[in-house]
């Protein structure tokens, strides 16, 4: 299950991940591997009209953020992107030793940064006529997060923040991999993190977007989104680490294959109905990782489980990849992390390459939309090629697709 892809990979260093899908390596691959996520459960007191909705919400404790050396950075999202990033700590650490800590890029996406403290900081003003003492409009900045894990860390390389929704995380890679082609820099944190707020679980409410039981991608009863919040990073290089603390030396070594993105601009908050944007960017993906379409062996879709977005990825997938390739969206276990979404589904892929697990199971309800016309993975199967593709579309058409697999060293 090697690659023999032309182009020049990018190299994944370390992977870190958390999510209703669980805080430790262990716990992710189980929870994967058994399609099932305790964390993805029924609240109510989010959504202002009182009804209930379905979150995916972190439960293990995350780091405390001091707030005398990072004032204004304390934030719900900088702890949960730092519970992630200190999975990867030691290949970080490794990293500037090798290259210098001004040589060492942090490209991340989010949508909610910081709003959720933004919301308490404002409920206290109207209770009490005043701000906490400790909050500032900068902790719910988007560029907040990313010049947290810089000051972190003590790099000084370059820093920015992408938020175009749903496709943020994803687009992170592809400025990666521009940053390390141009020598712009030696490696790159790329990733995402978004935390719950009731901002967007109204404004989906609004749209009719949310469903009120757990989502049914691809099912012909899907009825909405169930929102999720998560970090996932990974440390990109052109290089392979010379050591590995996460897998044995003898796997096969992992890379950032090639990336594609669109963008169709068909509806503000709709898809193309054919999915015409959608075909663009996996063909795109396909073009830079100099890949055809029968090398790649399972496809994470983006299956938001909402009407129009499963039928038109469904659709541009057939286009491209034929009916037989295996397809799942794990949203049902994560829920929908949005400007997250990309980075939690690429590490879900790296989970499966590093770790030899079983395609992930296409969870919903068991009634498949006959219109669809696509394989979902209805069983455990191993992945039998090089490579996996992740879907991954956002308002206004901004479509990503990723792929990840084995390379030789």
């Amino acid at each position: 299950m090697k690659n023999n892809q032309p182009t020049t990979p990018v190299y994944i260093r370390g992977c870190g991940f958390h999510s209703a899908l669980g805080a430790t390596s262990e716990q992710i691959q189980h929870r994967l591997v058994a399609g099932f996520s305790p964390d993805m459960r029924t609240v109510s007191g989010w959504l202002n009209d009182g009804s209930e909705t379905v979150i995916g919400q972190v439960t293990a404790p995350l780091t405390a953020i001091d707030e005398h050396q990072y004032p204004h950075q304390n934030t719900a999202n900088n702890r949960l992107a730092l519970s992630a990033l200190q999975q990867i700590a030691p290949q970080i650490q490794q990293a500037i030793e090798q290259f210098g800590n001004d040589r060492i890029a942090v490209i991340i996406g989010t949508t909610t940064s910081g709003i959720s403290d933004g919301e308490r900081a404002l409920a206290q003003l109207v209770e009490q006529d005043h701000l906490p003492e400790n909050y500032h409009y900068h902790q719910q900045e988007p560029a907040n997060t990313g010049q947290f894990i810089a000051d972190y860390f003590g790099l000084t390389g370059l820093v920015y923040t992408i938020s175009t929704a749903c496709s943020s995380s994803g687009r992170s890679f592809l400025s990666a991999k521009r940053l390390l082609k141009a020598g712009l820099a030696d490696a790159v944190i790329v990733g995402g993190a978004d935390t719950l707020c009731r901002l967007t679980l109204n404004g989906f409410h609004g749209l009719d977007s949310l469903s009120s039981q757990r989502c049914n991608p691809f099912s012909v009863n899907r009825d909405g989104i169930n929102i999720g919040e998560a970090a996932a990073f990974m440390l990109l290089a052109l290089t392979p680490a010379t050591t590995n603390n996460q897998l044995a030396s003898s796997q096969p070594q992992i890379a950032f294959l090639g990336g594609g993105d669109s963008s169709d601009a068909y509806h503000i908050s709709a898809p193309h109905p054919e999915g015409n944007g959608a075909e663009v960017a996996m063909r795109n993906a396909l073009a830079d990782a100099g890949l055809k379409p029968n090398d790649i062996g399972y496809i994470n879709a983006h299956g938001t489980a909402t009407p129009l977005n499963d039928a038109m990825e469904a659709k541009a997938i057939a286009r491209v990849f034929g009916t037989e390739v295996a397809v799942s969206s794990t949203k049902p276990l994560t829920g929908h992390t949005l400007g997250a979404a990309s980075a939690v589904e690429a590490a879900i892929c790296w989970y499966i390459l590093a770790y030899q697990l079983p395609l992930p199971l296409q969870i919903n309800d068991g009634h498949q939309d006959p219109l669809l016309p696509i394989t979902l993975v209805k069983q455990p199967l191993p992945l039998t090629t090089a490579a996996v593709l992740s879907n991954s579309f956002a308002f206004g058409g901004n479509n990503i697709s990723l792929i990840f697999g084995y390379v030789n060293d």
